[in-house]
Formats: C-alpha cells, sequence, structure tokens
C-alpha cells in the first residue's frame, strides 16, 4: 500500500511542476550508450558527470545463438540513421564471421534482428559503422582471430545484402568508442549528443517498466499488509441480456510438447526404453556418457555376449539392431524400462520382438517379467526360427502389481540371434488402442473436456537445427519405419506416439487436432543447423517442403480413394477423414527476414489450396517487442485468420492486464493464446497461482469473441524428469497428480459456453486494488440452454454477492456448485461440488481465495 501512496504522491508532484521543470531542462544532452551483455544508456550535460538510466536496466539483448550458452552481446554500437532513427551493430562471439544489425526509430523500438555472415574466415570484433563515398553505408571491423588485427570491411545499401569482405586502411576507421566512469566502473561505448527529449523519454520507459514490475511482483503473501483493515465486501451483479454476444466455444484446450519425458515413458503406453536400440550421445549432446545403443539394456548372465550392429537393419529408419551370442543358455537381456516398468495384477501386456537367427537353428525363448524382490510377475516361451527378420508376439498376465519390474528375455539355445524393436505395451491403453496411450494419463487428459488439441511442440515442432526439425511423415507407418531422433529438449523420440496417434487421440476424445508444422526455420535457440535464424530451408528446396505441408492436409482430410495421402491414412487403420480444420505454421519464431520469406510462402499456399482451413500464424517468442509487432504486421497483411500468441507470467501481471484483450482490433486475426501459465516465485504451481489463470479466463471469456483458443502449458511432467516448471500435469509411473491449475483448467473447459451475457458489478468496497481482485463471468451455451456463472476471489476476505437471475428469465433453478478453495501456498487441493437452489434473486458468499462455479440447470 506504501508504495502506492508514494507513487500518487509523485505523480500528483510532477504533474503541478512539469512546467516548471520542463523549463529549467537543457535542450540538449549527451547519451553514452555501452554494453553489459545488453545495451545500458547513461547520459550527461558536461560529459565528466554521468546518471544511468536505471543501472541495470537493459534496453537491447542480443537475440542470437543458443539459451544459456550463448545470447551474447559484444561491443554495441549506436550511432544516428540520419533520418531522426538509430543504428546498432554488434559482435556475436569471438568465433564467427557473423555480426547482428538492427535499427530503431527511439531508441527503445527495435526492429527484428538481422546476423549477416560478412566475414568467411575470421571474427568481426570493435565493429564501427561509417559512410563511405557513395553514400554507402561501410561496416568495418578488426579481424583478431585469422587477420592478426587487420581491418576489413563490407558496404550496404539496405542492411540487407552485403559486399565481399575486403581488407581496408586503418584510416577509415574513425574509433569512436570512449571509456566513461559509470558510478565507479570504466565502460566502454559511444556518445552521442541528442536533444533532451531523448534523454527524457528514455527515463520515461525506464521509470514506467519499473513501476509496472513492481506490480507484478506483488504476490499473496503481502496480502496480510495490503488489506489489514479490509472487511468482507458486498458485490451487486447485474446482468445485461441486451449486450450478449458470441463468443469462441473452443476457448479451452490443451497443448501436448514432448518435454519433461511427456512421451516416452509417459503419455505413450510403450513399457520398453530404447527398444530399437537408437539411442545415441549425441541425444544428449555428449554429455551423459551412458546414453548409447545399449542404454537401459544390460546382459545378466555368463558364456554370452551383447553387441549392437547396423549392417543388415530392419529398416533404413533403424538402422541399429542387437545381436546376442550364445555359447550356452541361460544368460539374459535385460531391459529396466523407464526407471522400472509398472505391471498391475491381472493386467495382461503384448510382449513383441523382431528377431533372426544369424547362427544355429534357433528355439525357444523364454520372456519374463521380474519385480525388484525378484519374483516372477508373468512369464512365457516363444519360439524364433527365421533367417530374416520376422515380428513374435505373445501376451503376458502379471501375477502381481510393482512399480519397479524389468523385462529379460532368455533364449533356451546356442547360437546367435538379432533382435530389433523390443515392445512391451499393457493391453489396456486408453480406449483400448494397439500402440496407444496410457490409460490413467490419458484420461486425466480427456476430463479436461479440451475442445482441441495443439502437438508436436512448441520447441519440439521447429527442432535444434534443421536436421532436427519435427517431419510429420516421419512419424507415420509402421513403427520400425517411423525416424526416430534427438529430442530438442535433450533426450530421445521413438516417434512411437506420432501423427497418427495424435489425430486417433483427438478423435477419441472429442477434440480437435491442431498440428504445428515448423515455418521452414529451425528454433532460433538452435545450437546446430545455424545459429540466429540462420539456417533456414534453403529456398530452391521451399517448394518441396510447402507441398509437405499441403500433404498433411490431405492425409487428415483426404478422400481414402482417390488421394494418394488418404489412402495410406486408410492403410493406417482410418478410412474415414479426421476432418482437419486448423493447421499452425511456426512456433515462437524470431521474425527475421529468413523466418519471413518461409513463412509467407507456407502460409499464402496453405491458403490458396485450402481456403477452409483455419491457419494459425505466430508472432514471436514474446508478447510485446519487435517480434511481436513484426508478427502482427504480417498477419494484418496476409490476412491470417488466428495468430498463437505466448506469455509467462507473474501473478502479478494477470491482476493489472485485465484489460488487455479489451483493447484489440476485431477485424484483425483472432488470437490463440497457445501458451501461458502464472509463474510464481520459485515456479511453483499453487492455488495463487491457479487463480491468476483463472482471472484471465475470466477475463478471456469477456474478450471470446477475438480469444479463440486458449491453452496451459506445459501440459505433463514426469517427477525426476521435470526441464520446466510449472506443470498442469505431474506423474511417475504409477501415479497421476493434477495440480491445482488442472482443476481451473477442468472447470473452465467442462463449463464453457458460446455465448457471453455482460454484466455489472457494484462494490461496497472502492478500491481499486480490491476491484482488480473479483471477477465475474457469465457464459450461457446455447445447446444446452444452462448459464454458467463464473466468480474468481483473490482477496483474503469473503465477498458476499448478490445475482439478480430475474434478466435471465429464471424464478427459480437448480444450480451445480463447484468451489475451488483453500490458501494461496496450498498445492494440493481439488474442487467440491454440491447442489443448491435457488430464487430469481440469490446472495452468494465466496470465500476468501476461492474459484467458484455456479451451472444453473
Amino acid at each position: 500500500m506504501r508504495r502506492f501512496v508514494l507513487l500518487f504522491v509523485f505523480l500528483l508532484v510532477w504533474t503541478q511542476h512539469y512546467n516548471v521543470i520542463m523549463a529549467n531542462e537543457p535542450e540538449t544532452g549527451y547519451l553514452f550508450s555501452y554494453n553489459k551483455n545488453g545495451v545500458h544508456f547513461a547520459w550527461s550535460v558536461d560529459r565528466e558527470n554521468w546518471h544511468t538510466i536505471g543501472e541495470n536496466f537493459c534496453f537491447l539483448s542480443s537475440d542470437y545463438g543458443t539459451w544459456m550458452g550463448q545470447k551474447r552481446m559484444i561491443d554495441p554500437i549506436i550511432v544516428p540513421d540520419g533520418t531522426g532513427g538509430w543504428h546498432c551493430l554488434f559482435t556475436v562471439n569471438e568465433e564467427e564471421g557473423t555480426i547482428a544489425y538492427t535499427v530503431s526509430p527511439d531508441l527503445i523500438h527495435w526492429e527484428p534482428q538481422s546476423y549477416p555472415r560478412v566475414n568467411g574466415k575470421g571474427n568481426c570484433m570493435l565493429l564501427e559503422l561509417t559512410e563511405d563515398a557513395e553514400d554507402n553505408h561501410l561496416v568495418t571491423w578488426i579481424d583478431t582471430r585469422n587477420g592478426e588485427g587487420q581491418v576489413y570491411g563490407v558496404s550496404t545499401k539496405d542492411f540487407k545484402t552485403y559486399t565481399p569482405a575486403r581488407q581496408m586502411s586503418v584510416s577509415v576507421r574513425k574509433n569512436i568508442r570512449k571509456v566513461v566512469n559509470i558510478n565507479g566502473v570504466e565502460q566502454s561505448g559511444v556518445i552521442n549528443e541528442v536533444s533532451w527529449n531523448v534523454i527524457d523519454r528514455l527515463i520515461k520507459h525506464y521509470e514506467y517498466n519499473t513501476f509496472r514490475e513492481n506490480q507484478f511482483d506483488e504476490t499473496m503473501a503481502e496480502d496480510a499488509v495490503r488489506f489489514a483493515s479490509l472487511k468482507p465486501v458486498d458485490a451487486t451483479v447485474t446482468i445485461h441480456p441486451e449486450g450478449k454476444k458470441q463468443i469462441s466455444d473452443m476457448l479451452v484446450g490443451i497443448f501436448f510438447e514432448d518435454i519433461n519425458y511427456a512421451a516416452d515413458g509417459g503419455l505413450y503406453a510403450e513399457l520398453v526404453q530404447n527398444r530399437g536400440f537408437e539411442y545415441k550421445l549425441s541425444d544428449k549432446l555428449g554429455n551423459d556418457k551412458t546414453w548409447t545403443s545399449k542404454k537401459a539394456w544390460r546382459l545378466y548372465g555368463e558364456h554370452a555376449t551383447f553387441t549392437v550392429d547396423s549392417e543388415t537393419p530392419l529398416h533404413v529408419n533403424n538402422p541399429h539392431y542387437a545381436i546376442l551370442e550364445l555359447e550356452q543358455p541361460g544368460a539374459a537381456l535385460v531391459n529396466e524400462g523407464f526407471n522400472g516398468i509398472a505391471l498391475n495384477e491381472g493386467d495382461k501386456y503384448y510382449f513383441s520382438m523382431f528377431s533372426r537367427v544369424l547362427q544355429g537353428k534357433g528355439g525357444k525363448v523364454m520372456i519374463r517379467l521380474i519385480d525388484e524382490t525378484g519374483e516372477i510377475c508373468g512369464e512365457q516361451f516363444m519360439k524364433v526360427s527365421s533367417k530374416e527378420w520376422k515380428k513374435r508376439e505373445i501376451v503376458l498376465q502379471s501375477a502381481r502389481s510393482t512399480g519397479k519390474a524389468h523385462l529379460e528375455i532368455v533364449p533356451q539355445f546356442v547360437g546367435s540371434i538379432a533382435l530389433d524393436m523390443v515392445s512391451l505395451f499393457p493391453r489396456n491403453t486408453f480406449k483400448g488402442r494397439r500402440n496407444g496411450l496410457r490409460m490413467d494419463l490419458a484420461q486425466t487428459l480427456a476430463d479436461l473436456k479440451p475442445r482441441f488439441v495443439r502437438f508436436p511442440g512448441g520447441c519440439v515442432a521447429h527442432g535444434d537445427g534443421l536436421a532436427n526439425m519435427y517431419r510429420w511423415k516421419n512419424t507415420i507407418g509402421p513403427l520400425e519405419s517411423r525416424k526416430t531422433q534427438r529430442n530438442m529438449w535433450g533426450y530421445h523420440q521413438s516417434a512411437g506416439l506420432g501423427y497418427y496417434e495424435y489425430f486417433q487421440f483427438c478423435e477419441d476424445i472429442g477434440a480437435e487436432p491442431l498440428p504445428v508444422l515448423p515455418a521452414g526455420v529451425p528454433c532460433q535457440n538452435s545450437a546446430s543447423g545455424g545459429q540466429g535464424q540462420q539456417g533456414g530451408i534453403p529456398m530452391d528446396e521451399m517448394q518441396a517442403y510447402v507441398q509437405e505441408v499441403l500433404d498433411l492436409i490431405e492425409w487428415a482430410n483426404g478422400d481414402a480413394k482417390n488421394t494418394f495421402w488418404g489412402k495410406k491414412r486408410a492403410e493406417a487403420g482410418h478410412p474415414a477423414p479426421f476432418n482437419l480444420k486448423y493447421i499452425g505454421i511456426g512456433n515462437e519464431d524470431l521474425i527475421s527476414d529468413v523466418f519471413e520469406e518461409r513463412y509467407v510462402m507456407i502460409c499464402k499456399a496453405v491458403m490458396k489450396r485450402y481456403p477452409e482451413i483455419i491457419v494459425v500464424g505466430t508472432v514471436g517468442p514474446f508478447f510485446q517487442g519487435s517480434d511481436y509487432e513484426k508478427g502482427w504486421s504480417i498477419a494484418k497483411d496476409i490476412k491470417l485468420p488466428m495468430v498463437d500468441e505466448h506469455y509467462y507470467c507473474k501473478p502479478g501481471w494477470f491482476i493489472h492486464n485485465q484489460d488487455y484483450y479489451d483493447r484489440y482490433d476485431r477485424s484483425q486475426s483472432k488470437v490463440y493464446l497457445g501458451e501461458y501459465a502464472a509463474h510464481a516465485p520459485g515456479r511453483k504451481s499453487n492455488l495463487e497461482t491457479a487463480l491468476c489463470e483463472a482471472l484471465h479466463l475470466a477475463n478471456i471469456e469477456r474478450n471470446g469473441d477475438v480469444v479463440s483458443l486458449t491453452s496451459y502449458a506445459p501440459l505433463l511432467a514426469k517427477e525426476g524428469c521435470i526441464q520446466w516448471a510449472p506443470d498442469l500435469i505431474y506423474f511417475n509411473n504409477t501415479e497421476v497428480k493434477p495440480t491445482v491449475s488442472y482443476y481451473v483448467q477442468q472447470l473452465y473447459g467442462q463449463n464453457s459456453g458460446d455465448e457471453y451475457w455482460p454484466s455489472l458489478t457494484t462494490l461496497s468496497n472502492k478500491q481499486d486494488e480490491v476491484r482488480k481482485r473479483i471477477a465475474v463471468s457469465v457464459v450461457k451455451n446455447t445447446e444446452t440452454g444452462e448459464y454458467v456463472i463464473k466468480l474468481v476471489n483473490l482477496l483474503p476476505v469473503a465477498v458476499n454477492f448478490t445475482i439478480d437471475l430475474k434478466s435471465l428469465g429464471i424464478i427459480d433453478t437448480r444450480v451445480k456448485k463447484t468451489i475451488l478453495h483453500g490458501k494461496p501456498d496450498d498445492s494440493k487441493l481439488k474442487p467440491i461440488t454440491s447442489e443448491i437452489t435457488v430464487m430469481g434473486e440469490f446472495k452468494e458468499s465466496v470465500s476468501e481465495y476461492s474459484f467458484t462455479v455456479l451451472r444453473l440447470q
């Protein structure tokens, strides 16, 4: 409370004395731009005494390179562009001949960065920008790697195309960098004389951002002080039917990405890890020396050897296989599963493998499941005799339940055999699907009642370099023909949960599929295949890639008899079309020239060939900044039906941005909020974060005419394998643990509507910070005729609502009441449901820190 009073006093004084202050300010000053792994500014009126504009406030940072290891800015240089704007160039690292360039009209709003490679052999240190005799921009640098300190340079007219690098005289360099003492530390940078308005604008930008960050930093832990004298609040809700409007009935969906081991060892029900012997050191970039083709496997016993070969593979996409050489029977090839194999007493499991006899006649192979105490849970024999690759399958039934079993393959003969695609699959999968999904996890997702499912990413979609892009054709067809690859998040994808299984799951739960395909570029955070968006698919190969995107739509929707890809779908077991309506292009991409050229090409091709498909584009990795602005500009230019926005914000952001979508232009592209979550300190998932998400969804329902889809992210996380937090659902081999945020998503998903009925809420307490912590949303499901009233209370006191239903034409009715309530730091809460009867005007007291849903029958 104290900081808001101080801010009010400051604003009042500032307003009263604004003209006096302006009268005392100079017409010009000096602006010093320097680097602290990002552009910082200081100002002076005499070039001697310098004042920082936010000592730790960064006005521009580097987007180039991988997470954590790069994103560096070296020796930036900022100079006027001659038209009132500003050029910025900087060095990205000490090894490459790549530079970074961007331009700004005001030193605050910067265009997307470009990364031309101007020096093919050396590096580019201490960049400078001047004009040559022909009014070209001349970029020069010192090569400290291969040029022995020589000066080199290139010319450009537009900062898009550059002349070849050439050695130049030292005399072309102005050496404009100066050393300035900033708060006792010497900094190297560039001094520009500017009008005072430029400095004043930068100061105000910093102050405004600091104020907003202080707001966003608010947490419920401070409520005891913030609301020390607050009494229960009375609220009167008046519903205005005359203002009702159509809203999206697709608001709540789910986004599945293979992060946190969500697929293999998670939602995908396969119980054998590394079933194809395809794990590689490169999956983890060499950081785990055990991550080889033998990962999760070991040979137990004597007089036998276990090797991995690739000379005569089962399939070119599955090149590795195991060889067991047996001098006498008894040795066992053991698979540990994904940190153990979970078995349920009485359940049946399909065991299968491809095998061929290399030496000898073959014979019986014992297949058994052993628990952690050494007890046999299930045992069965199969015969191996073929000299060619052949698939064998048996069924095992478990005699007991355990979470830590392992699989043993025990040949009963002498000789050698090759094994591949060794699989143990529960028969009890979701909807009984072969090669299907883990029952309890899939059911937990189905219980959300999602209207759509986005897949496969996220960053997984565009991958770590061109070779790692997620290509949908690699994930369909027989399992042994699917192409496995390194996961963007640093492990292995078997592609067992591929596009066919994804579309099938959507159909099983009544959700629309929303596949997301790369926009012809890898992730800008790639560690290989080109950094900083330099690795786009070559333009002479882009037409083939565009066709790959179009082929997906034909595969999903094409006639089973008259289209090539429709026939492929039918051959896989689904003659009827999947009726795909949405397709996403790109994910959180930096909107560089490399990206834009390919992205626009793909989007236009899809919209032309399939005008009925809703193309969902991207507007960059953040919800503000140059990529966001450029992404929206492209969407408007090519008339994209929908764009995908992402943001992960502090709880306070959701409280203080309730008008976020109210100001959106209703005539432009619709919005898919594809990734969002409230991130509290420590990345905890609790009632505080869940209530902030409930608050946001209430505001989104009000704006359901512009926001069409939303999905929380990430969706799944396996305990012990968590790479990102918070997540919606945690799990291990035997348990599923939904979070409080899960239940908020579920309550919105199960209580959606297609009409929004505006309401006016009048509070007994008029404080702004009280008003911002109460939300009411009224929707109608026109199909069932039911109304749903959602009440969100983020206050530490109860709110006593009086709600008039007469405007809805309701005199009295039965109401299904569901409440989620607890303390802000509670992380293990579930909603409680009851039934009540209400009259035309009724009173409902909602508890402190609660989310209440009233469904009027």
